[in-house]
């Protein structure tokens, strides 16, 4: 097929199944991968809408000059249609976006005007003040405000949510979105929910973020505002295109979490996505894993590419610089378990066995946390600290099955998880890991194991 311009080729993006991220979760979890859009992400969709309307409404004449302020994205995809068909443009940025974003706006011809981050939105010298100020002094200008054009919202319930619809033969139960302007979260849930009113849809938000308290209380509180480093979502106003009612819960998402996503979709998925797609799935998987039952279909929208970050979540520095690394080390699960030489055992308790029982096993081998199986799966796992807790209130409860006082399971990983990732998912609540070898032999890995390995 012949495309007449680079614009025709926007929409239609794949839905991807994740294979080695989601093992341990019911149901099943695809991505709509955006970056297959001509300017690698979901904005190419809305800025060619908000672009046509604008024509449609006599707004945007021959000769024009398009104004926006943006994160990078919505430029790219206002530029792919600016040369297509014949416009300026001229973009307004924070200055925590990534130099890659800067550059590749400049590389399609756009004057971009870098603006400080951290001023309130009605400051002069906020991009979005900025923007106003220039659509208001040059002639002949347009200004699109993604976070409050209707054309935004609209340019998702005409392409994503039916494609997503068809994709999944109508049987999607969950959609997962970030949200910033609002416009591919609500646009798409919106569509999706008028097909199906019981689909839930889960909005992604950043800590420094007005976005999840809203929601839930009706308060704007500016005490939630604050300073982040994620980019493309989370927001500081509440733009009109978001459209809560749509949005059945949110989640918040750290920035290092979401860092450290986005490498592993790399690493273990083939996916090479920008920060605020491994925001979205850290987010979707969180939700997942209490939520989600076999049948289910979640899909989550994948916004960009990688290429936008290759100087800061793909670069191992700055990820250490900003604590994102505790220690870089190219050492991995792999290397662990082979420095082992076969000598390792991993000793599993059934969910029906006795607690006592466990008890003995972890005595006996000194360990402090065993993994619970019940018909050759991984179900759950017990630790000494939780258990000694529960005997102490409890002397009896040594007698009851250890399905009565499980945590939960703990997480699979890959072979090649580099120690920053595998650091990453140990927490209080989750001191120990679990990976498959080639030859499907499970292992387990714990904080010692990690600590020995960085010395």
């Amino acid at each position: 097929m012949i495309y007449n311009s680079i614009i025709e080729t926007i929409g239609n993006t794949p839905l991807i199944r994740l294979n080695n991220l989601t093992k341990r979760i019911k149901g099943t979890i695809l991505v709509k991968v955006e970056y297959f859009n001509p300017g690698n992400s979901t904005k190419d969709r809305m800025a060619l809408k908000m672009v046509e309307d604008a024509e449609k409404a006599g707004i945007l004449k021959p000769g024009g000059t398009i104004i926006e302020g943006t994160s990078g994205n919505t430029g790219m995809g206002l530029a792919l249609a600016a040369i297509a068909k014949g416009y300026k443009c001229i973009f307004t940025m924070a200055d925590k976006q990534s130099q890659e974003k800067i550059n590749i706006l400049k590389a399609v011809g756009a004057e971009v005007i870098v603006c400080p981050t951290n001023v309130e939105p009605e400051d002069p010298r906020s991009y979005y003040s900025v923007a106003r100020k220039l659509n208001k002094d040059i002639p002949n200008s347009f200004y699109p405000n993604q976070y409050d054009n209707a054309s935004n919202a609209k340019a998702h319930f005409e392409t994503t949510g039916p494609e997503i619809w068809t994709q999944t033969g109508g049987k999607i139960t969950h959609y997962v979105a970030t949200v910033g302007t609002g416009g591919s979260m609500c646009g798409t849930s919106k569509y999706l929910k008028g097909q199906n009113s019981d689909i839930v849809s889960v909005g992604i938000d950043t800590y420094g973020s007005v976005f999840k308290k809203y929601k839930e209380t009706g308060e704007f509180d500016r005490n939630e505002i604050y300073p982040y480093l994620t980019e493309g979502f989370g927001e500081d106003i509440l733009p009109k295109n978001v459209d809560f009612d749509v949005i059945d819960k949110f989640i918040k998402v750290t920035d290092k979490d979401g860092a450290v996503m986005a490498r592993r979709l790399s690493r273990e998925e083939g996916l090479f996505v920008g920060w605020s797609s491994g925001s979205a799935v850290h987010g979707a998987l969180e939700y997942a894993q209490d939520n989600l039952k076999d049948g289910d279909i979640m899909v989550i929208l994948l916004p960009d590419h990688g290429t936008r970050y290759l100087n800061k979540v793909y670069n191992d520095n700055w990820m250490k610089d900003h604590g994102f690394l505790e220690e870089r080390s190219y050492a991995t699960a792999r290397k662990i378990i082979d420095q082992r030489n076969g000598h390792d055992s991993l000793y599993t308790v059934s969910k029906n066995s006795a607690i006592g029982e466990a008890i003995s096993i972890m005595n006996k081998e000194g360990i402090d946390q065993v993994p619970v199986v019940e018909k050759g799966e991984f179900v759950g796992s017990i630790a000494a600290s939780s258990l000694l807790e529960k005997v102490i209130q409890d002397p009896n409860i040594t007698t009851k099955p250890v399905g009565e006082v499980m945590d939960a399971p703990m997480t699979f990983v890959a072979m090649d998880s580099t120690l920053d990732v595998l650091s990453s998912l140990l927490n209080k609540s989750s001191k120990a890991l679990l990976v498959r070898d080639d030859k499907e032999k499970v292992h387990i890995i714990t904080q010692h194991d990690i600590l020995k390995a960085m010395t």
